[in-house]
């Protein structure tokens, strides 16, 4: 049975980098057509997609967020991480890592067979 679980600290200061790791059980991230997603759903709002990593170890992120978001991979640990710079406190909320099997740039929740149980981040001084 394929595993998500997200990982990092829960409360960052504001301009600092927020970092979050996603460990993949079940899976390879490096298996065909597999693309991990982050996600994330701040308070009162809808999910907005981030960005996804491929099997390939391609990148693609949401315009929104490009210029502060990297994401990259350890496949010998089977994680995907996320990097977000510079945050603010607009940038407190639940973030999930999610896996599709083609690449996505949407956060419906349908569109992803797996979902990791989120983890809540609060940027806050």
């Amino acid at each position: 049975q394929v595993q998500l679980q997200e990982s990092g600290p829960s409360l960052v200061k504001p301009s600092q980098t927020l970092s979050l790791t996603c460990t993949v059980s079940g899976d390879s991230i490096s298996r065909e057509f597999r693309y991990w997603s982050w996600i994330r759903q701040p308070p009162g709002k809808d999910l907005e997609w981030i960005g996804y990593i491929a099997y390939t170890g391609a990148w693609h992120y949401s315009p929104t967020l490009r210029s502060r978001t990297s994401i990259s991979r350890d496949t010998s640990k089977n994680q995907i991480t996320l990097q977000l710079y510079s945050v603010t406190p607009e940038d407190t909320a639940v973030y999930y890592c999610a896996r599709a099997l083609k690449p996505l740039t949407t956060a419906l929740r349908d569109s992803y067979d797996y979902w990791g149980q989120g983890t809540q981040v609060t940027v806050s001084s």
